[in-house]
């Protein structure tokens, strides 16, 4: 994988675990592979961050053996530092951290050290200045358009003004756009137009019936 030569010709759809049958998990990601999806999204949470407590690197581990996807690790987490090298040893291919959480850019650094693309992420009340220094440092800029914390949530449509906002800065770079919450048909073709590269969505793909036509559907949508 190679997230620095170019922005992508289509639309990257990366399902988020968060929405899977954590019961049969192993399964869900062949299904979601097997359907056509391009990356796969493993929302972090530690309790501190945001209120709840999800996957940890073991997940990540697991999942490695079994699929082909890029693992795509969103860490919404108080300490990032301390979970840069568990998830980079555990097959991560991209670690995202909060700007509101990381201490200092150098963590950037240290997951590209670590063999991994790096991404910062930002929720919807951070504006885009606090990212603008990382620009330069990035493979990905994460915009949360939802509160971070729980799936399921209603998106935030300003979050598309800052998509667009975000795009204008790229200039010369080539970090790809990914947004994260409430992701959908009805607002994914909106996304896109903003400047959106990489499509996380939860209960879009996993709450579907056929998760093949519901990524079908969704690709079709970013056209």
């Amino acid at each position: 994988m190679n997230l620095s030569k170019g922005l992508p010709a289509k639309a990257l759809l990366a399902p988020s675990l968060l929405s899977a049958d954590f019961a049969r998990l192993g399964e869900e990601v062949r299904e979601v592979e097997l359907a056509g999806a391009d990356w796969l999204h493993l929302d972090v949470m530690d309790g501190h961050f945001v209120p709840n407590i999800t996957l940890g690197p073991l997940i990540a581990q697991a999942l490695r053996p079994i699929t082909k996807l890029v693992i795509d690790c969103h860490l919404m987490v108080s300490e990032p530092e301390k979970w840069i090298e568990p998830f980079a040893r555990a097959g991560a291919d991209v670690i995202t951290i909060h700007t509101e959480a990381a201490k200092d850019l150098s963590l950037l650094q240290k997951i590209r050290a670590a063999g991994c693309k790096a991404g910062i992420s930002l929720n919807p009340a951070t504006p885009v200045s606090e990212i603008e220094k990382a620009l330069g440092l990035v493979d990905l800029v994460l915009v949360m358009s939802v509160n971070p914390g729980f799936g399921g949530q209603k998106f935030m449509e300003g979050s598309i003004q800052k998509i667009e906002t975000i795009a204008k800065m790229r200039g010369s770079h080539s970090f790809l756009i990914e947004v994260d919450g409430g992701v959908g048909l009805g607002n994914i073709g909106k996304l896109r137009k903003a400047g959106a590269d990489v499509f996380v969505a939860g209960s879009a793909v996993f709450g579907a019936k056929d998760r093949a036509v519901a990524i079908s559907e969704l690709r079709k949508n970013t056209q």
